[in-house]
């Protein structure tokens, strides 16, 4: 499969790192140090290549926005519509000094109203980067949770297809306006930030 990303920083650049290690096609863009990027793909191979937000949002049928929550307006104006897309949503509402009170709403909620028409899914969020390429491709009972959450059946399949390819369990939460659960901050009753095995 091949999926574009934006955001090749530590969640985006080791989601590529695992994805093209069995076999899919990676496009990645949109670094806070664009130096960077060319060393990343050149890293993965041949199943990688550099480019724009906007080659990345139009690469392959899914498209991951991996970016700092400030510059997620600015990354999906560089990407142009993710109308159709099959969105991998990793991004969390931190801002400076803390994190970004949402209401009644989910961050997910928030970026899937960002996105007209994309098909988002929140996943690859509430474990860092540097666990996530630790633990992944562990087996049986210590094979670690990656959840998951949207409103689109078909999109959810997919994702949980990648992140079984990636080495995790899939998990569904539910919907969009379930997600709360994954997003920051770490607290009691939430997944975020916290290590869960299948059993």
């Amino acid at each position: 499969m091949k999926i574009g990303i934006i955001g090749a920083g530590r969640i985006g650049g080791n989601a590529a790192r695992m994805f093209t290690r069995v076999g899919h096609e990676v496009l990645v863009s949109f670094s806070r140090d664009p130096y960077t990027l060319p060393t990343l793909a050149a890293e993965l191979g041949d199943r990688a290549q550099v480019g724009t937000a906007a080659e990345a949002a139009t690469f392959g049928p899914v498209v991951m926005i991996s970016v700092p929550w400030p510059a997620v307006d600015i990354a999906l104006s560089a990407a142009g519509s993710l109308a159709g897309k099959i969105v991998i949503d990793t991004t969390n509402q931190f801002i400076l000094g803390g994190h970004d009170d949402l209401g009644t709403h989910t961050a997910a909620q928030l970026n899937q109203a960002r996105m007209p028409g994309a098909r988002l899914v929140k996943a690859f969020n509430t474990l860092t980067a540097g666990f996530q390429a630790e633990t992944a491709g562990r087996a049986g009972a210590d094979r670690v949770v990656i959840f998951l959450c949207g409103d689109d059946a078909e999109a959810k399949a997919a994702v949980a297809g990648l992140i079984d390819d990636a080495g995790f369990i899939p998990v569904d939460l539910g919907g969009l306006a379930d997600a709360a659960a994954m997003e920051a901050p770490r607290r009691p009753g939430a997944v975020y930030g916290e290590e869960y095995h299948e059993t």
